[in-house]
């Protein structure tokens, strides 16, 4: 689950992290009157979306030659412009797309000297198990552009979770970004602070680009924060941050059935059990020829009902143009697997090719309920033999 920039520095303010005062807002007046509130005379007005590269983003409604979604302001008059022009309107960054993302929240901060602009992010690094600091002198600007082009300015620092944050990873830290005396003081304290943040919340991502130096301080300007959703029934707190106008409708549907789909540029769609056999299974309908849809994990414990959701997600994207069924009949068995399949294409009265290939126990039961379905549905034998089929089968109906 993602959060907004200024939930985010709220959450990290809360462990002694120094942010920059800033308000949210939600309406030109409200803007304005966040502006009122700062010291000013510089105010910075920050489209909130759950995308990164905002202030090189365009809005598809102003034109090319319009700023982007985080703007300098030397009046309330400028704020209050610079909010008509961004609510409502569609920010296209590098993050979000073609489609962009429709700005409804806009975060007023206070403006600040900066002298000079560092990376710092934490995450779970899956190689080693353990939790890694990245942390770059390259502040400001994309992070992919720096690892390709001057990678040794990227620094890492893992962290052993049976000892956690350490004094030598704070000077690691300091080493890393080029700072001295006070400043990498302040860093050894920022990397505890931040560590402290991620273990307590379940993060699964902090990022902060740029952490800035402003007259002596450390301050975080802007931040990305994610979090691992397998725990966030420890964190309600969080879970009320979650902001539904930021995700796919079809993904939100998924979620309250336990489905783990995601969206794709594909016209196949996808429903598998077990996330592997899934990417097996978009990656064999593209060396057809073709491209998925969508990827929609169902789980071990699919039934009629996750099975008939399944389908009406999938369906709900004009895009589609058949469907493939990749079942390992294991925790489920296959004829309950083929009941719920057939239950459900009647349902969504299924207009679509149907390509099934079911595997493993009572997977002869399966097939047979398939075939005596009286639905158009077309069995497959294997993986290889199903991607080929169905690519077929759209061919064909196209």
């Amino acid at each position: 689950m993602n959060i907004h920039e200024y939930q985010a520095k709220e959450l990290l303010s809360k462990f002694g992290i120094a942010i920059p005062r800033g308000i949210a807002a939600m309406t030109a007046a409200e803007a304005v009157e966040a502006a009122r509130q700062l010291p000013g005379p510089l105010y910075v007005v920050k489209s909130q979306i759950h995308a990164g590269g905002r202030g090189k983003g365009k809005f598809k409604e102003l034109g090319p030659d319009a700023k982007g979604g985080v703007r300098l302001a030397k009046s309330l008059e400028e704020v209050e412009s610079h909010a008509k022009e961004m609510l409502g309107n569609t920010l296209v960054t590098i993050q979000t797309g073609d489609a962009g993302k429709q700005v409804n929240r806009l975060y007023i901060t206070d403006g600040v000297d900066i002298g000079k602009e560092y990376y710092l992010s934490m995450l779970v690094d899956r190689a080693t198990g353990r939790i890694a600091m990245i942390a770059s002198t390259e502040g400001g600007v994309s992070i992919e552009d720096v690892a390709h082009d001057t990678p040794e300015k990227i620094v890492t620092i893992t962290i052993d979770p049976a000892q956690g944050f350490m004094p030598h990873h704070g000077r690691a830290l300091a080493f890393g970004l080029k700072l001295k005396g006070d400043l990498a003081k302040q860093a050894g304290i920022l990397g505890k602070q931040l560590y402290d943040a991620f273990i307590a919340l379940d993060c699964a991502m902090i990022e902060i680009n740029p952490l800035a130096e402003c007259s002596g301080q450390l301050l975080v300007l802007d931040t990305k924060m994610s979090f691992d959703s397998n725990a966030l029934y420890r964190h309600p707190d969080v879970v009320a941050l979650r902001d539904e106008t930021e995700e796919d409708p079809a993904e939100i549907e998924a979620s309250k059935y336990d489905l783990a789909y995601i969206k794709l540029d594909g016209d196949i769609g996808c429903m598998v059990n077990g996330a592997g056999l899934a990417m097996a299974t978009m990656d064999i309908i593209k060396l057809n020829g073709a491209f998925p849809a969508n990827f929609l994990d169902v789980g071990g414990g699919a039934n009629k009902e996750k099975v008939t959701a399944a389908f009406k997600i999938i369906l709900s994207d004009p895009a589609v143009k058949g469907i493939l069924v990749n079942i390992f009949g294991g925790i489920m068995k296959c004829d309950i697997i083929a009941d719920g399949i057939v239950a459900a294409a009647k349902e969504v009265n299924l207009s679509v090719p149907l390509v099934v290939r079911l595997e493993g126990t009572n997977v002869q039961q399966g097939k047979d309920i398939l075939a005596h379905s009286g639905l158009p549905i077309v069995a497959a034998n294997d993986l290889g033999d199903a991607a080929r089929k169905i690519v077929a089968e759209v061919k064909k109906a196209a």
